[in-house]
């Protein structure tokens, strides 16, 4: 029944020319080289450390591995995750 209204949701999306991401409450993930990263439309923190940082999604969790990890630019649906990203993983 899920997947029906998500296939309505992002035909609707398609057809009025509205990014699929606000429509379907999907996080926007954009990395710079592996310096940064940005992840908007999170629903939290669950783990931080310097080489680690798990963050919660509306389906899953965002697991970033690497060295001299720092949160920075924290606002309500956004994160900036700087340092020397190794991996990034998406888990559904």
């Amino acid at each position: 029944m899920q997947y029906n209204k998500n296939r309505h949701l992002q035909r609707l999306a398609g057809i009025l020319e509205i990014p699929q991401d606000i429509v379907l409450d999907l996080p926007r993930i954009t990395m710079l080289g592996n310096k940064q990263l940005l992840v908007e439309n999170h629903k939290g923190i669950i783990e931080y450390t310097p080489s680690l940082v798990r963050i919660n999604l509306e389906q899953g969790e965002l697991i970033i591995h690497g060295k001299g990890l720092v949160l920075s630019n924290l606002q309500v649906e956004q994160i900036l995750v700087e340092g020397t990203v190794g991996e990034v993983k998406y888990d559904t």
